[in-house]
């Protein structure tokens, strides 16, 4: 019988959790898992599985001890007791749904491994992502649950990709916005929270502080969406980013950083006595909507949310600040990706009486 359990994501949006088990004498004997974004297509799989299920010796082909890729994966996601994540999750059932995952663990080779690297219609790091996450998978099939594949397949496999120039880390971008770009920015979402204000029922995005925040605080969409009062220490000028984004851990990372000036006075704007929850009550991916589709209608090139993190930390440098102090603000654990900013130098403030920040009363008026 297939059960489906809403799950409320960190972004606001709903994931259904689709479960298929078998039993025999009251015990389960099989389990499989599925993540969808609608209902509907939780309840397509769910009929979809238990049809296949029910074919006279499907089970016996799922308890052979060589199984499909396929299954490795949905067992990887059923079994996990850490969250596994919506992107990771995501790649690993495009994955699982892949030609390439048909083939049994025996049959999986380093060269196979490559020939499906090779279909991937996609940038060499986005492939690097892909190879990642599947290697994470076929490391536990052989200790955990005895599948004649060898985390070796996946590491010979890497290192023939990188000779082929199939996988590799994205370029650093290094694209700052001008005053003159956050000037028109600022001015077209002033305009468009006034009037999404006078329309009833209409909500709209505080896209100005948004922008604002991050381009002082560092912080990315996602951070700034899921920091809340309760976090927030007025007196020493800091708040806590809840698992911030970091390659090996993401769960559970919770960083103290600090709020430079202008991100500190904006987040004190804010505040209302007795305020709780979230400082930003918004859905990232809308933010980060709202930001592109503004650069589009503004003739603004090659502008993401995200620089204005790098146009933040690119700024303390210029005022001088040190790698241990800039990563008290970006989060950084190590130093090492700081160093791409040590040619920056001391050339003051590039914001030093930019109007806005007296139009949004973060300094006193000149």
């Amino acid at each position: 019988m297939g059960t489906i359990t809403p799950r409320k994501r960190k972004d606001g949006s709903t994931g259904y959790l689709a479960r298929v088990r078998l039993k025999q004498a009251g015990a389960v004997i099989h389990a499989e898992t599925q993540t969808f974004d609608r209902q509907q297509a939780a309840k397509a799989w769910i009929q979809k599985r238990e049809t296949e299920l029910a074919v006279p010796g499907a089970l016996d082909r799922l308890k052979a001890d060589d199984p499909s890729v396929a299954h490795l994966i949905g067992q990887y996601i059923a079994e996990s007791q850490r969250d596994i994540g919506r992107t990771k999750t995501q790649v690993l059932q495009t994955i699982q749904n892949s030609d390439f995952a048909q083939h049994q663990c025996s049959q999986v080779d380093s060269a196979a491994v490559v020939q499906w690297l090779q279909t991937l219609n996609c940038q060499p790091a986005t492939r690097q992502n892909y190879l990642s996450h599947l290697s994470a998978v076929v490391a536990l099939a052989q200790p955990v649950w005895r599948y004649p594949i060898s985390s070796s397949v996946m590491q010979e496999a890497r290192v023939a990709a990188e000779r082929l120039g199939l996988i590799g880390k994205s370029r650093q971008r290094e694209r700052r916005p001008t005053l003159d770009e956050l000037d028109r920015l600022l001015t077209y979402f002033t305009d468009y929270e006034y009037r999404r204000a006078r329309s009833p029922g209409k909500r709209p995005l505080p896209m100005v502080d948004l922008v604002v925040f991050a381009l002082f605080s560092s912080r990315r969409q996602e951070e700034i969406a899921s920091l809340t009062w309760e976090d927030f220490n007025d007196k020493l000028g800091q708040i806590i980013v809840r698992d911030m984004k970091h390659p090996g851990e993401k769960i559970g990372n919770d960083a103290r950083v600090v709020l430079p000036d202008h991100a500190l006075a904006l987040v004190r704007r804010r505040f209302q006595p007795g305020a709780q929850g979230r400082i930003f009550p918004v859905n990232p991916r809308s933010v980060s909507a709202s930001f592109t589709r503004a650069c589009d209608l503004l003739g603004i090139d090659d502008l993401h949310f995200h620089d204005l993190r790098h146009e933040a930390i690119s700024r303390l440098f210029e005022l001088g600040w040190t790698i241990p102090q800039a990563a008290s603000v970006s989060g950084h654990r190590t130093w090492t990706s700081l160093k791409r900013y040590s040619h920056l130098h001391q050339d003051g403030d590039k914001y030093a009486g930019w109007p806005w920040l007296a139009r949004l009363g973060l300094v006193q008026p000149a």
